[in-house]
This record gives C-alpha cells, sequence and structure tokens, in this order.
C-alpha cells in the first residue's frame, strides 16, 4: 500500500512539474511578445472614446478638465485630447497616459485615482451617452505631447485586422509612414491594442491645421510615384487597395484640438 501511495504521489509531483513548466514557457513567450511590442511602441494608454449626451458636450468638457486636475493632484498625467469635427460618431477621444501596468495600478495610485473617480462618478453618469475604452501601446510620451503642442488637426484612422492578418496590417502602417515621410508630410503615430475595444491598431496623423493636411494634394505625380515605390506600394493610387486586404473593419475621422 505504502508503495502505491508512493507511485501515485511520484506521478502527481511529475505532473505538477509539467504544469508549472507549461506556465513558466507560456509566461515568458508572453514576456517576449510583450517586449517586442513595447520596443515598437513603448508606452501604455488608456484611449477613451466618448459621445456626450445631448446637449451636455460643454458640461462634458469641464468636466472632464475637472477631473484630470484632480487625477494630476492624486500622481497622473495629464491627458491628451481632441474633439471629433466630422468621421466617427464619438465626440471626444482621450489618451489618459499610463506608462505601465505595474506604475498605473500601484495601490497608493490607486486608492487616491479610486477616490477622484467616486467623485466625478455620478456626474459623468449623466453627462455621458457612450463611452469604449481601449488600452494601447503608443509612442514615447514626450513626442506624442511634442505633436500634440505644435498641432491643431488630427486624422485618426483604427481598424480591425482580418484574421492572421496583424502583422501584415502593422507593416502597411510603416509603410505609409515611410511614404510620408518622403514626401515630407507628418508621419502617423501608431498605438496597438493590449484590451478593451475591439480596434487592432489606430493611427493619429498630426497636423497644423486643415491646409497643412491637405498639402499633400501639392506633392507632384513624380514625386508620389516615386515615394510610393520606395515604400513598397505599387503606385499612389494602390496605396489604399493594398491597405484593404488586411482589414474587416476602418473608421476614418478628423479632429480638432480641445480649446
Amino acid at each position: 500500500m505504502c508503495a502505491a501511495v508512493l507511485k501515485n504521489s511520484a506521478k502527481v509531483s511529475h505532473t505538477q512539474m509539467r504544469c508549472k513548466y507549461a506556465v513558466l514557457v507560456l509566461l515568458l513567450s508572453l514576456l517576449v511578445c510583450s517586449g517586442t511590442r513595447a520596443a515598437e511602441n513603448p508606452y501604455l494608454y488608456k484611449v477613451t472614446m466618448v459621445q456626450a449626451a445631448p446637449g451636455k458636450f460643454n458640461e462634458l468638457v469641464d468636466l472632464y478638465k475637472a477631473r484630470a486636475t484632480a487625477m494630476k493632484d492624486a500622481g497622473d498625467e495629464m491627458p491628451l485630447w481632441m474633439r471629433h469635427s466630422q468621421g466617427d460618431h464619438w465626440d471626444l477621444m482621450i489618451l489618459f497616459p499610463v506608462g505601465s501596468y505595474s506604475e498605473f495600478y500601484q495601490p497608493e495610485r490607486v486608492a487616491k485615482r479610486s477616490k477622484v473617480v467616486d467623485k466625478f462618478a455620478d456626474k459623468f453618469k449623466e453627462d455621458v451617452a457612450w463611452q469604449e475604452d481601449l488600452f494601447a501601446y503608443g509612442p514615447a510620451l514626450a513626442d506624442l505631447r511634442k505633436a500634440f503642442a505644435e498641432g491643431a488637426f488630427f486624422h485618426i484612422e483604427m481598424f480591425v485586422a482580418l484574421p492572421g492578418k496583424f502583422a501584415d496590417l502593422y507593416k502597411e502602417r510603416e509603410m505609409e509612414n515611410a511614404y510620408a515621410k518622403t514626401v515630407k508630410e507628418p508621419e502617423n503615430f501608431i498605438f496597438v491594442r493590449d484590451q478593451g475595444a475591439a480596434w487592432d491598431i489606430f493611427t493619429i496623423g498630426v497636423f497644423r491645421n486643415l491646409k497643412h493636411y491637405a498639402e499633400s494634394a501639392d506633392v507632384s505625380p513624380k514625386d508620389a510615384e516615386a515615394a510610393a515605390k520606395a515604400a513598397g506600394f505599387d503606385a499612389p493610387s494602390q496605396i489604399g487597395p493594398y491597405l484593404r486586404r488586411f482589414i474587416r473593419e476602418h473608421h476614418d475621422t478628423l479632429a480638432v484640438a480641445v480649446k
């Protein structure tokens, strides 16, 4: 009987070891993937898209300003934001700098943040008609703040990739940035979903104003052709069709700075 018990104990121990090994391999794989993603998009943001209740837009803007100030006193970074001009149905896109989950969810910061959230919660329920949240890895905060300080007009593109096409979609976004750089247009900031809403990738192009955004029409056909081919496209006219090979859903929005 003792021998049988020892034999069963050995089996359990062996099974436990195999499970622990599998978990370790999984954790290491996640760390490798996270490290690769963080290397390309080093900073974590909480991105909120919100639609104001009817007649409550100005109140909602003031409410976000008041809560942002209170959050700063509690240790959080001030958000970056914009208001919809045309395109998608949200009124505001707000990027809350997180940095990393370990920083953002430190117990003392969570406690301070919870007090602020509770203070404003009832009012937000009155002023918000629709809200969607997304945690995404994006550019370094200093780079994004610099661009927002210098620009007041934004082009936002949001994508859901077809199954198995995420890497191709990300590469296409890089190709469009290579094209933009060659023709001396602003490159897009690329954000990659970690959790939350369905969007796999979204990009933000930051421009001084509408006139600056429209300057792409002034690029000569010869220069546009050369830039497109250098970036890996067959021709400028094929940039859009090439992108559509990889996406299930695509939303375009133009936005302006919040005053």
